[in-house]
């Protein structure tokens, strides 16, 4: 096999892997079963974090 023939090979193949992995990828992440769970993670920046009650910046409990 000439180079030439290793590059055509390689641009045609590489091709067709790289648009099958696209359209994979984009039925994954329209597929109905998946909303939820991209629901969640979307809201996960608008939610309130939860301090713990002995939670303190030196460590050091106050008494």
């Amino acid at each position: 096999m000439t180079y030439d023939a290793v590059a055509d090979f390689a641009q045609t193949w590489g091709l067709v892997l790289f648009i099958a992995a696209f359209v994979l990828i984009v039925a994954y992440a329209v597929w109905p079963k998946n909303k939820k769970t991209f629901d969640d993670a979307a809201r996960i920046p608008l939610e309130d974090d939860k301090p713990k009650a002995d939670d303190r910046r030196d460590g050091r409990n106050q008494e």
